[in-house]
């Protein structure tokens, strides 16, 4: 039996609590993500590497990540960029299902109902 594909555009993506996020007077969001974990702790007592890395998103993933709420599934979320920056963020899908497996890939992002997140 072939497994079932995926729609990224179906998933509604939720901001990980465990990462504090600001913005600036510029509206461009920057995330502070805490290293955890064994060998982030190693990493930090012998390398002097940071505890908290800041993560700058340029105007479409600070629009983007303003935008993510919980309520709102990828599809909304796509049209509401293309609203906002036009043709300026074509190719808009090929973009945002990428930019979203980013955001995911490193727990910035968790999926209602993929990643044990309830509504």
């Amino acid at each position: 039996m072939a497994k079932k594909q995926q729609n990224y555009l179906d998933f509604i993506p939720v901001i990980n609590p465990q990462n504090s996020w600001s913005q600036d007077e510029n509206g461009i969001v920057t995330i502070d993500m805490v290293h955890r974990g064994f060998y982030a702790h190693i990493a930090q007592k012998f390398f002097h590497t940071p505890r908290v890395s800041h993560i700058k998103l340029d105007e479409y993933g600070s629009f983007l990540w303003k935008e993510i709420d919980g309520i709102q599934n990828v599809g909304v979320l796509a049209q509401k960029m293309k609203a906002q920056f036009g043709e300026r963020a074509e190719p808009l899908y090929d973009r945002l299902v990428k930019y979203m497996q980013i955001l995911h890939n490193n727990r910035f992002i968790l999926f209602l109902g993929k990643d044990k997140v309830k509504p």
